[in-house]
């Protein structure tokens, strides 16, 4: 080889080397920017405030742009140390088709910073960073619970809208009562209220509320909410709705049991539901229970910027 040669391969390598570091910044700055390239989903861009958590504690919380075949489908702020969501946020789609067929995934971002953020499907045998980094799909058998998603397939457009919400980031320890059942029935209404009355956009924000004390786990792992919320905005609906509606616009919301031995102080129970009611109500005293719930500081709760109000002309 000559000296030529030998010189310039030196130089190239000395450049690389030097590069390294910002190529290291670059993957990991991917995941650390948070919801920045999906704040589309929330009302205005402006994230929730108040649910009790600081959104950059990168140790306690993981933001999700929830990516999948090279689009962002929804967000997800992920609770890594009970391996659950705390909410999802997506817009309302008219739904075409039925359930997908369910290749289940998980999130490579939170085993690794610096690897893929494009959700993938569970390898078998699934990796060990994996495992230890987020719920998966050996938590969830014979755990008498079914996987509940906080944004429903229902509620998403495509094919493909709907196979995104099939990660395991999306997914809470929900009892087969509440998810086939009342909570159904709720995710159904809301449906119908976008498809009937919504002029313009709808955003949807559903969470969980953990237990106050003994959170149960299912495999030792995974934390069991007590409690899931929903709240829906549409700022933009029809000028002559009927009476009986009138209520629901631009904003509502529901709280869920997911235990049947809870208090009622929330949501009463009911022989009809066997103690999985949903209980219906204005955003603002959705706010307040959560304010109570999740908020140690006292601060208000805001899911939605202005509470929802329609936009000004400009």
């Amino acid at each position: 080889m000559s000296q030529i040669m030998r010189g310039s391969l030196l130089s190239l390598s000395a450049a690389l080397l030097l590069l390294l570091p910002w190529f290291d910044g670059l993957a990991e700055g991917e995941v650390k920017k948070g919801f920045s390239d999906c704040l589309r989903f929330f009302y205005n861009k402006k994230l929730p405030t108040g649910l009790g958590g600081d959104y950059s504690n990168i140790k306690e919380y993981q933001p999700i742009c929830q990516r999948y075949k090279k689009n962002w489908r929804f967000a997800t702020l992920y609770q890594k140390k009970s391996r659950t969501p705390l909410f999802s946020a997506y817009i309302m789609s008219p739904a075409e088709g039925g359930r997908p067929a369910d290749p289940w995934m998980y999130e490579p971002q939170l085993a690794n910073p610096k690897s893929n953020w494009e959700m993938q499907p569970f390898q078998t045998p699934v990796p060990k960073d994996v495992i230890e980094s987020q719920a998966v799909l050996d938590d969830y058998k014979n755990s008498g619970f079914t996987r509940g998603h906080l944004a429903p397939s229902s509620h998403q457009n495509t094919k493909e809208d709907k196979e995104a919400t099939f990660t395991l980031t999306n997914i809470v320890p929900q009892k087969e009562q509440s998810n086939s059942g009342p909570w159904e029935t709720w995710e159904e209404k809301v449906r119908k209220s976008f498809k009937n009355y919504c002029k313009g956009e709808m955003y949807v924000i559903t969470g969980v509320m953990p237990y106050e004390s003994n959170t149960p786990l299912i495999n030792g792992r995974v934390a069991v909410p007590e409690y899931i919320w929903s709240a829906y905005c549409c700022p933009k609906y029809a000028s002559k709705l009927p009476e009986k509606e009138q209520k629901f616009f631009p904003a509502y919301g529901a709280v869920g049991r997911n235990d049947p031995n809870s208090n009622e102080k929330i949501v009463k129970k009911t022989e009809n539901y066997h103690g999985y009611d949903v209980r219906e109500m204005p955003l603002e005293n959705l706010e307040s229970i959560l304010k109570k719930r999740t908020n140690r500081k006292g601060d208000d709760v805001n899911l939605f910027d202005s509470k929802c109000s329609k936009p000004k002309n400009p």
